[in-house]
């Protein structure tokens, strides 16, 4: 099967070459560390995830790479490097769990190329979705066969048809955060706050986030957040060295003698998007956080439905929330 490749040395051009191979399967590719190096590699292919005849490369467009500064937030372009977030001393100032965050991902050499769009649009990593003899609901199939299999690295919350996990722990972090993606398409330019940017297979199977056909993510935004506020963020791995989550945790909130103020609770390895834990925000909200938070953590067990072989993971999620909290308020 032969692939077209085409650069694009303006965000316009992207979208305008998407818009020429509409009629094809057509995808944008920066790393490629997924797209190029697990998909296409492992002939992933189904009604859900067609084989890309047309790649468009983004990392020749200028606008899409770096960092920006302003008064009340950071802009980071899409084709921008995993370790250029690392290395950024503005990101590790102002907002340290998006710093760590992005330390987490995969290896060094990975970090290098793999880019801040890549991480948080990779598709993902389910072993039946990712092996070819497994035609499930996310290639288009009719049938999760997490449900009768191994599924011990499932959903434990939000699983409805299919029972991924969301694998970007940067899209947890910035979830945290209260990021907004902008968006590229041929009818125009959007934003889209990460509350709403991810698509669970309630709303549409074959989907993970909001960006239509022919539309591309160009930039992150970060709002600064409330002075005072307090961050932390932990993952937990199944291996040492890299790994994708078994659950990882960002917290993002403010305190007034040692009550929760205001703040967001976000997991990852839980559900098939980054997951606000809502009710355990709402069982802080006002109340003295050390007397609360053991309590309130607990609550993450009243919206988990554990599969067959993920129960642990139920535990792990209310230890960690614990945990990343009170190490947060303490910092």
């Amino acid at each position: 099967m032969t692939i077209e490749l085409y650069d694009a040395n303006t965000v316009k051009e992207a979208v305008d070459l998407l818009k020429k191979h509409a009629d094809r399967s057509a995808k944008v590719v920066a790393g490629g560390s997924d797209l190029v190096g697990g998909i296409m590699k492992d002939f992933v292919q189904g009604k859900g995830m067609p084989r890309p005849e047309v790649l468009i490369d983004l990392t020749t467009i200028k606008d899409l790479v770096g960092i920006k500064v302003a008064a009340d937030n950071i802009t980071i372009g899409a084709a921008t490097t995993v370790s250029d977030v690392v290395d950024s001393k503005d990101i590790l100032a102002k907002f340290p769990i998006l710093q760590q965050s992005a330390a987490s991902v995969a290896s060094p050499l990975i970090r290098n190329f793999g880019t801040v769009g890549g991480n948080i649009n990779q598709r993902p990593r389910c072993w039946f979705l990712r092996g070819e003899d497994f035609n499930c609901y996310k290639k288009g199939g009719d049938f999760c066969f997490a449900v009768t299999g191994d599924n011990r690295y499932h959903a434990i919350i939000g699983g409805e048809l299919c029972y991924i996990v969301h694998p970007s722990d940067m899209a947890t972090a910035l979830l945290a955060l209260n990021a907004t993606a902008k968006i590229s398409g041929a009818q125009g330019d959007r934003t889209v706050p990460f509350d709403q940017y991810f698509t669970g297979p309630r709303e549409d199977v074959l989907r993970e986030n909001q960006l239509k056909a022919g539309e591309i993510m160009t930039h992150v935004v970060v709002p600064n957040a409330a002075p005072g506020t307090k961050m932390g963020w932990t993952k937990l791995k199944d291996r040492q060295v890299y790994d994708f989550a078994l659950i990882s945790v960002a917290v993002a909130f403010t305190v007034e003698n040692g009550t929760w103020k205001d703040g967001r609770v976000t997991l990852g390895g839980v559900a098939p998007v980054p997951y606000r834990a809502l009710v355990v925000e709402n069982a802080l909200k006002g109340k003295d956080i050390k007397a609360t938070i053991k309590a309130a953590a607990a609550q993450i067990r009243t919206v988990a439905r554990p599969m067959s072989l993920n129960a642990f993971k139920v535990d792990l999620a209310q230890g960690l929330i614990e945990r990343t909290i009170l190490e947060a308020l303490g910092s």
